[in-house]
């Protein structure tokens, strides 16, 4: 694959000028910019918080670059020139595992290692961070069992990550409401995986509205294990919304709490919109400007 590379700097420039992307009704005015968004976060998008607009990736990526997004989560190298084009990175690559089928069982390693070598490769040569990483489900693995498989998992790719720079980020989901079975429910098993496996290249993606539905205690949480986390999730709880004054999560505070860490990682908003989807997208992003 040819080397690519996306600038977060300079697109700024062409930012304060980028026109709205044509939707259904008409245009909407410009109400951000890159330029504009001065927090210390670099936050960035899933495909999720568009939901309800009649708008292709390219009118997706348009909006996100307008809004000042650095980038699009859960993406592959099929959408990796439309994000160049509106100077954005895939900021995190999906690797081939799922939710159910996973690393945490031996069964599925033969199928997923090539799969997420792959994307590791074409992560690392667009210039992109991150690339996924899922557990899977327990299906009567004991958790040291699933546990024990992950490492030897990670153990065998971990080379192939650190040789590239690209980080493997294996996401902290909920068992209890949406993923019933799945094995990487809690940070502290997360957390001893990456332990075991002790490579800079293997963290989590730690999603907070998972996290706020298994343990709570986010801002303590994400401190004590901030060494292991490199990426974040957000969405309002309950319902995997937006994040307003009817959720019982403060995005300000846990926003301010990871900035004030020295964060140097992405920020993806992963909520479903229950109202105009620009609107409070633009909402959601101020809350996290902090």
């Amino acid at each position: 694959m040819k080397t690519t590379s996306f600038p977060s700097i300079g697109r700024r420039n062409f930012l304060g000028t980028l026109g709205v992307a044509a939707l259904a009704g008409g245009a909407l005015p410009l109400t951000a910019s890159a330029e504009s968004r001065k927090g210390r976060l670099k936050q960035a998008l899933c495909r999720g918080v568009f939901k309800g607009l009649k708008i292709d990736f390219d009118g997706q990526c348009a909006e996100a670059a307008r809004l000042g997004a650095y980038g699009i989560d859960l993406v592959g190298p099929a959408e990796f020139e439309t994000l160049k084009k509106h100077g954005l990175i895939a900021t995190m690559v999906s690797g081939g595992s799922g939710i159910k089928k996973g690393i945490n069982d031996k069964a599925n390693h033969a199928e997923i290692d090539p799969k997420m070598r792959e994307a590791i490769n074409a992560a690392s040569a667009a210039g992109a961070p991150n690339v996924i990483a899922l557990a899977g489900d327990r299906q009567g693995l004991t958790d040291e069992q699933g546990l024990e498989n992950t490492v030897t998992f990670f153990n065998n790719i971990k080379g192939l990550a650190e040789e590239k720079n690209v980080t493997i980020c294996m996401e902290l989901l909920n068992s209890k409401v949406n993923h019933p079975g799945y094995m990487c429910d809690h940070t502290s098993w997360g957390v001893e995986v990456c332990k075991r496996v002790n490579s800079p290249r293997v963290k989590l993606l730690y999603d907070i509205y998972h996290m706020q539905i298994m343990e709570g205690d986010i801002i303590r949480t994400i401190k004590a294990n901030f060494q292991y986390i490199g990426h974040f999730h957000t969405a309002g709880n309950p319902g995997r919304n937006e994040f307003d004054d009817t959720q019982e999560l403060n995005y300000v505070g846990i926003a301010k709490a990871i900035a004030d860490l020295g964060y140097q990682g992405y920020i993806a908003h992963e909520y479903t919109p229950t109202k105009e989807p620009l609107e409070t997208l633009e909402k959601m992003m101020r809350l996290c400007e902090v």
